[in-house]
């Protein structure tokens, strides 16, 4: 199947959200929790990611992960939760208040099975006892959301994004069997699978051109992580949002959604007037009013042309 067909398809079973001007959403995606060794990637802004999940915490957000939460095709989840027990002490109390969306990507697609789940995160070994636990219960990750807003009907599908991109969707065991068996070694050197469109520049920019081609098509603002890259549209540009990833080398990225606007923003560890390093957040883009991005409510003049045949997508 091919991105339009994927999207589609993920548009028409999505989970629907409603939300309202005063409704708070923070949009994270690609954190890639690891077992803490050399190879994971998410251990150099994990402090960072604390920070910012409490500030979102603390501030009433709901928190959407929009999938490659945990690096699942590398590690087996008991190692991800014993590694990680400070992050769930954090991701925990949004489930329960029922604040948490998980989303599932190409990297931990085995969330897609509601059993997989049962069996791993609505129970787990305390770290400290090894007792079974309940831990993440009743969580369903799902593969999409429609954020519909109660008034105006205006909707933003969330995806993670790896939707008909072959060697991550369709064929993503052999993908997994790659990384996990030789690629995974690799990481301590720095070097990346040059498959993955996070390393791959023409890759990426084709997969984000037929993120384009599905929204010109279906007059739908689309929000997505998968390529790594952040992502906010300018005047006149579809609306095509990606929250980046956690893997920066010095940040992490998110985008927020708070009374009915949109924004871009990026945390990381800076040193204060005294000399202090702390973690800041910054927007880097926005806000913007989400009103702007409904293209089928929008004067044609007001937005760039949709709802023609954009044209099949390889």
């Amino acid at each position: 199947m091919k991105t339009m067909q994927r999207l589609t398809s993920a548009y028409e079973s999505a989970r629907i959200e409603e939300f309202d001007d005063d409704s708070r959403y923070v949009i994270m995606s690609d954190c890639h929790r690891g077992d803490g060794s050399v190879s994971d990637e998410f251990l150099k802004n994990k402090n960072v990611y604390l920070a910012a999940l409490e500030h979102y915490w603390k501030e009433g957000f709901t928190y959407i992960e929009a999938g490659d939460g945990d690096e699942l095709w590398e590690h087996k989840y008991k190692h991800i939760i014993k590694a990680n027990r400070a992050v769930w002490d954090l991701i925990r109390p949004f489930h329960h208040d029922g604040r948490l969306i998980r989303m599932y990507g190409n990297h931990d697609i085995h969330l897609q099975d509601p059993g997989y789940v049962r069996a791993n995160l609505w129970t787990a070994a305390d770290p400290d006892t090894n007792e079974v636990e309940p831990f993440l219960t009743g969580l369903e990750a799902i593969e999409a959301v429609v954020l519909k807003h109660r008034v105006t009907g205006q909707e933003i599908l969330i995806v993670h994004g790896h939707q008909g991109d072959f060697t991550n969707d369709q064929a993503w065991q052999m993908s997994r069997l790659s990384l996990r068996y030789f690629w995974r070694y690799l990481h301590a050197f720095g070097a990346h699978s040059p498959s993955s469109p996070t390393r791959n520049a023409y890759k990426r920019h084709k997969v984000e051109r037929n993120y384009v081609k599905w929204i010109q098509e279906n007059c739908i603002a689309l929000i997505c992580g998968h390529t790594h890259r952040e992502k906010f549209p300018k005047h006149n540009e579809m609306p095509y949002f990606n929250s980046g990833s956690c893997l920066y080398p010095s940040h992490i990225t998110a985008l927020e959604i708070v009374n009915s606007t949109i924004a871009l923003v990026r945390w990381r560890v800076d040193p204060n007037e005294d000399g202090f390093l702390q973690v800041t957040r910054r927007v880097i883009a926005g806000p913007e009013p989400l009103h702007n991005f409904d293209l089928k409510r929008q004067a044609p003049h007001d937005r760039p042309p949709c709802g023609e045949a954009a044209g099949d997508d390889t």
